[in-house]
């Protein structure tokens, strides 16, 4: 019974030792979970772009406003009887 008992505690303390130092120890998955949570406020972010980027396109393939739009303020494009005037804001 002694020697049943000393081996149930060997291998109780084997496995806790598994648990703090081995390969997936604690520190370990909380720093993996830490990861995990940062990378899934990433793809957040990247999925709200990507809408965004979605709703661009589509109003670049529908409409001439959008593309008016982006040749004025991207390439300072003007039509033929227009006067361009640029105001910049001072900090």
């Amino acid at each position: 019974m002694r020697w049943a008992t000393l081996v149930l505690a060997g291998l109780l303390a084997m496995v806790q030792a598994d648990l703090w130092f081995g390969k997936g120890n604690m520190p370990y998955v909380m720093s993996l979970q830490r990861q995990l949570t940062e990378q899934k406020a990433a793809n957040a972010k990247s999925r709200e772009r990507n809408v965004q980027l979605a709703a661009e396109v589509t109003d670049l393939k529908e409409g001439l406003e959008m593309v008016e739009d982006k040749a004025r303020s991207e390439l300072g494009m003007i039509k033929p009887d227009e006067i361009l005037v640029q105001v910049t804001a001072r900090h």
